[in-house]
């Protein structure tokens, strides 16, 4: 993920209690059983479809679907979903994490909708 992503990317994951990747991704953690740091997750999510494309291209080696945060200049090859943000500010990545949490948390009904 993206260095001005990072510390948004940890407190979407704190929040929502996922796993993340911050930093740098090894190549076969999704392919490669007999790695250490192999995992299967559920649903990817990158912040930019251009820097993280070893994700992306494993997870479509896996069935995996893929939501990624995309530039307009983003190749969207193996990309599931595309939400347009921004990619190049900071705050703009961690603005759309922040509203993603919050709408995963309001589908789980941990918060309610007339929370601000």
């Amino acid at each position: 993920s993206l260095p001005i992503a990072q510390r948004a990317l940890l407190k979407f994951s704190r929040y929502l209690g996922t796993r993340n990747i911050a930093g740098r991704f090894t190549p076969g953690s999704f392919t490669n059983q007999h790695q250490p740091v192999f995992t299967e997750p559920r649903v990817l999510l990158v912040t930019d479809p251009i820097k993280d494309h070893q994700p992306i291209t494993e997870a479509s080696y896996m069935n995996i679907p893929v939501i990624a945060f995309a530039n307009t200049n983003a190749d969207l090859r193996g990309v599931d979903i595309a939400i347009p943000v921004n990619t190049e500010g900071k705050f703009s990545v961690a603005l759309m994490y922040y509203l993603l949490a919050r709408e995963v948390l309001r589908l789980r009904d941990s918060i309610s909708r007339d929370a601000p």
